[in-house]
């Protein structure tokens, strides 16, 4: 799954091959991929182009010249930069063509993600985006802020890293290694998190994912981008997909578990 690294990789290469390219033609094939009344979405997009592309967490915001195209990409999604009269492909599910002969393909083995379009004024107050957390280089991601998200929370601290209203952009990948850089057992209540655990996390995210984000993200089998850019954070990656491998700090064999349904990697010994 595209985590925020690997968004951010996105949004950082298609604004160098997509920007104020007048856009000609779009195509939906699976139309239930657009939360939005599907001829004003032609309508609005046609003869448009996009100005810029944003990032809010794992959301991609697309900037036309009145409304935001909203786009998560979810377990599966990808983006693909074809030539227009290339044959459309198994799961390309939205097309958007330019009047420069390519074409900008949505494509989703699993049909999971969504685009939604909205006016420009209600950005803010649209859920998606109102209820977004912090990132991890978010100024207002403090313990206190932390603390707060935390303590009610009886689940185990991997799955709270989960939650996209407390921090937003984390998901399996980064939430194994920062808990790792921070010394924090996954099966940890949240709820018991001191302050010093809270200020390692947030140290940790921060340099984990600036790292990952300069790195382009990281490559494997869930994810792998398809603009020409192959991460390389994977390099780095401690425990994610580790399982009996030597732990980097105390060689102890590194464990995995299942938390909230999720394989999660820890060493038992660094992180009690």
């Amino acid at each position: 799954m595209p985590e925020l690294a690997e968004v951010e990789t996105v949004r950082n290469t298609l604004k160098k091959r997509i920007l104020n390219k007048e856009i000609k033609d779009v195509k939906i094939i699976y139309a239930k991929i657009i939360e939005s009344d599907l001829e004003e979405f032609k309508k609005v997009l046609i003869g448009n182009e996009f100005k810029d592309i944003k990032r809010v967490g794992k959301w991609l915001i697309f900037v036309l010249k009145d409304h935001y195209l909203l786009s998560h990409l979810r377990m599966e999604g990808k983006y693909f930069i074809k030539p227009s009269d290339e044959e459309i492909a198994k799961h390309e599910h939205i097309i958007i063509s330019f009047n420069d002969g390519t074409d900008l393909r949505y494509h989703d083995t699993r049909k999971f993600g969504r685009m939604k379009l909205i006016k420009k004024e209600d950005l803010d107050t649209t859920e998606e985006i109102q209820k977004q957390g912090k990132e991890p280089m978010d100024e207002e991601l403090t313990p206190s802020y932390l603390l707060e998200k935390f303590k009610n929370k009886r689940l185990p601290i991997k799955s709270v890293l989960l939650d996209q209203e407390i921090i937003s952009g984390l998901g399996n990948i980064y939430a194994d290694e920062v808990l790792y850089a921070s010394r924090i057992n996954p099966l940890k209540e949240a709820r018991i998190l001191t302050k010093d655990e809270c200020e390692r996390i947030i140290k940790s995210a921060k340099e984990i994912i600036l790292k990952a984000i300069e790195m382009g993200g990281t490559t494997i089998r869930s994810y792998t981008s398809s603009l020409g850019v192959t991460g390389h954070y994977q390099d780095y990656l401690k425990v994610h997909k580790k399982e009996g491998k030597p732990c980097p700090i105390c060689t102890t064999p590194i464990k995995r578990v299942k938390v909230g349904g999720r394989s999660t990697y820890f060493c038992d010994v660094c992180q009690k």
